[in-house]
């Protein structure tokens, strides 16, 4: 039995993947947001649903002992916890990276020694380190050489009931442009401000949709007197946030696939997003018009928005996403497989 560990309950990018494997894992039933012990548990799978730490504990100290492996989701003191108790047991683990928090908090100018070592700590422990993508496979097997020979990567999927065929687009804002990402550095949304300030000085009236927490950048960002900061938004406001814009735009300079891009795609934006975002594992066939090359070019990415206000690219790339082979069912298939290989 497959046990899941990790944070499925509390909106982020990383949660919602890890609810996303939970259905898939236990044939399409969501886990219930509020937490409760022992909901969930099916043949092949079982996750812990509490979310309080001491109810956590004993959950943990109840259900490794029943388990063949364990699958910890992202990088927590709880997660460690979990690591060790496994480990009493005799249990091997797998540690899905959703990112790099060491490198990424460098870029974003949050340094946080204790963080990164919770990540260093979860590298070493773990017998597989599992990447989102393939491209962030390549990126830790060079800047982590010592965990090369464990590391791999279950490609994060595609969650295709989010498909709003029955929208209209009256609802959209024809000018329209959003980002997610809030005033991280690294999302590089303050160049996307940059580049829309080009455009509604030569005669555009965009407004630019900013959603995301407070960051490094956010002060810089707000400054623009286009720029709608929506801070932290429920997904279901944020989906239609989305369908609202007619362009999504992530100019990020390090991105190992967030969902973001994938969902904006999914309620008709269009796209427009850095060669550095892992989402680029599943969108297939992209053309330059598509993709922003330096994500520092304040006119390649003016150019390119200004394209998308003209045309629009979303049909394309939607026809061109494998359903099949990008689902979550799929992805689920995939990680099984991976846990084989560890199993004792």
């Amino acid at each position: 039995m497959i046990l899941v560990i990790g944070d499925y309950y509390s909106g982020t990018g990383p949660a919602l993947v890890t609810r996303y494997y939970i259905s898939a894992l236990s044939n399409g039933a969501y886990p219930s947001s509020h937490g409760r012990a022992g909901v969930g548990r099916v043949k092949e799978m079982d996750y812990i649903a509490s979310t309080g730490k001491a109810a956590r504990f004993f959950e943990l100290l109840i259900k490794i002992p029943r388990a063949s492996v364990l699958f910890l989701s992202g990088h927590s003191k709880q997660n460690i916890l979990a690591m060790r108790i496994g480990r009493l047991f005799g249990k091997r683990s797998a540690y899905l990276m959703h990112g790099a928090v060491e490198y990424e908090n460098g870029i974003n100018r949050v340094f946080d020694q204790e963080m990164a070592g919770d990540e260093r700590k979860m590298m070493r422990m773990a017998d597989l380190i599992l990447a989102v993508s393939r491209q962030f496979e390549m990126w830790l097997k060079k800047n982590y050489p010592e965990y090369s020979s464990k590391i791999s990567h279950v490609t994060n999927g595609v969650d295709w009931e989010l498909l709003r065929e029955n929208a209209t687009e009256d609802e959209r804002d024809p000018e329209g442009i959003i980002s997610v990402g809030g005033g991280m550095p690294r999302k590089r949304i303050i160049n996307v401000c940059r580049a829309v300030e080009m455009l509604n000085r030569k005669g555009h009236s965009i407004t630019l949709k900013v959603a995301g927490d407070r960051g490094a950048d956010s002060e810089a960002i707000d400054s623009f007197p286009f720029v709608k900061d929506l801070g932290l938004l429920p997904h279901d406001e944020l989906m239609r946030e989305y369908h609202r814009n007619k362009i999504f735009v992530q100019d990020s300079v390090f991105e190992t696939f967030g969902l973001a891009p994938i969902e904006a795609l999914l309620s008709y934006a269009d796209l427009l997003i850095s060669k550095e975002c892992g989402a680029l594992s599943v969108i297939k066939r992209t053309e330059d018009e598509d993709v922003i090359n330096d994500p520092e070019d304040i006119s390649e990415i003016a150019s390119k928005l200004e394209n998308l206000l003209e045309k629009e690219n979303h049909t394309r790339l939607l026809v061109e996403l494998d359903r099949e082979n990008t689902s979550w069912k799929s992805r689920a298939l995939e990680l099984k497989a991976a846990l084989k290989g560890i199993e004792k």
